[in-house]
């Protein structure tokens, strides 16, 4: 068997092989992105309690300053499922995010189980 033959033979497979791993491929860009939008739904949730809990630690109106705060600082792709609850008990103020993760695109979607929790507390200060 000459040369020109065997590379007529192999024509066309790197192609073929790429075509079948293209799905694994993309599933994989997918999932890694889905991940990404987890971890950042994360840090949307406790830096908004962060916020919320530094705002009504100063506030003469606690709850509605620190409810107001909360949702501030979160993107606009995520306020549609969120929730704010602050408390204050025994001079400790507690903020309490609650975050839906959104299905690949932020704004569109969100999981329908419970989403990520953001926590967070501070003493209350003396409003005067």
């Amino acid at each position: 068997m000459n040369v020109r033959a065997l590379l007529k033979r192999d024509r066309g497979q790197v192609t073929i092989e790429f075509l079948g791993m293209t799905p694994l491929i993309i599933l994989t860009l997918v999932l890694l992105w889905q991940f990404v939008l987890v971890g950042y739904t994360f840090t949307l949730a406790g830096n908004a309690a962060d916020e919320a809990v530094r705002e009504g630690t100063a506030a003469v109106d606690r709850q509605a300053a620190c409810e107001e705060a909360g949702r501030r600082h979160l993107p606009d792709a995520w306020e549609g499922g969120a929730s704010v609850q602050c408390t204050t008990n025994g001079g400790y103020v507690t903020a309490d995010v609650s975050l839906q993760v959104p299905v690949l695109f932020p704004g569109s979607v969100g999981f329908p189980f419970p989403g990520v929790d953001g926590h967070a507390g501070a003493v209350e200060e003396e409003v005067g």
